[in-house]
């Protein structure tokens, strides 16, 4: 396989140089050559000009602030391929996945989102090992047509996913005022209400290597953007029922406390931009519900 130009991979990065140019060396190895978009969030470690020197031919865009999830949507404006694979700067597509996805999205044209398995390497030297959510997304409870390739997900994971440009687009991309953690839920959200079907296929391999982050600002966010979500777009008993899970399972510091004080303050937000969920839609959501609350990858405890 050489040269597939079907997808463009997305990655979004913030002051985390190395990690960010170890993910675009793996990349440039890719036997599918795919073209290169990298986002830098504002970095201040010299992250721009790193990968100028290092992926010359990498297109890079560099906004003045740190869009968080949102510098995906601003590299998807311009992007002509008709796929689009993100990345976040700790992470990399493994040879030949980014083919098998597209050609698995050329067969299924009601599929708007592929993610893959995602196997996590650590700096001990010991093998990779499988990300703990792999195990949530494979057993996904939701039914599914016989001609879906793989089970059938309520949501995605951004670093490990194929989309169809177009269907990204015409959903409106990731929410700025979700910016960053747990952003995917709501865009996911909204391709189902609009038909579309978003799959999981263990033949693709998605590969991490954790590099820091601010874990608590990470939780702060998670916390408050899942309350969101569910208030925008569940129904309400289900919306009441899952925030009451949601903070019964995070611990009760200034963390989850900041959280909910700022998914509070966008209440009005909130009810203006309110969209309640296709009956169906929410009939899926459902079953995932206890499945994802017994999930040991949905712990806000970082």
């Amino acid at each position: 396989m050489t040269h597939d130009r079907r997808t463009t991979v997305v990655v979004i990065a913030h002051n985390r140089r190395d990690s960010l140019l170890h993910s675009l060396d793996r990349l440039a190895e890719l036997p599918e050559r795919p073209p290169v978009v990298v986002v830098d969030n504002a970095s201040t470690d010299g992250t721009a000009g790193a990968v100028r020197r290092r992926h010359p031919r990498t297109r890079l865009l560099t906004p003045a602030l740190n869009l968080g999830a949102c510098g995906r949507n601003l590299a998807v404006r311009d992007v002509t391929t008709p796929y689009v694979a993100f990345n976040d700067d700790d992470s990399w597509w493994h040879p030949g996945s980014l083919g098998a996805a597209a050609d698995l999205l050329d067969r299924c044209p009601t599929v708007a989102a592929v993610t893959g398995r995602i196997v996590v390497h650590g700096d001990d030297g010991r093998p990779p090992t499988e990300d703990p959510v792999v195990a949530e997304l494979r057993d996904s409870p939701l039914p599914r047509p016989s001609w879906l390739p793989g089970p059938a997900l309520g949501s995605f994971l951004a670093a490990a996913t194929v989309l169809r440009a177009d269907a990204f687009r015409a959903a409106g991309g990731f929410s700025p005022r979700l910016w960053l953690g747990g952003e995917e839920e709501l865009l996911a959200a909204d391709l189902a209400a609009a038909g579309w079907w978003l799959v999981y296929d263990a033949a693709l391999t998605v590969h991490h290597r954790p590099a820091g982050r601010d874990t608590a600002l990470r939780r702060r966010n998670g916390i408050r953007n899942t309350l969101w979500t569910c208030w925008l777009r569940r129904r309400p008993c289900a919306a009441l029922r899952h925030t009451g899970r949601v903070l019964a399972g995070a611990p009760h510091d200034r963390v989850t406390a900041l959280a909910v004080a700022e998914a509070l303050a966008g209440l009005p937000w909130v009810l203006r931009e309110r969209r309640r969920l296709p009956p169906l839609v929410e009939s899926r959501l459902r079953l995932l519900d206890a499945p994802q609350h017994r999930s040991e990858a949905r712990r806000y405890v970082g």
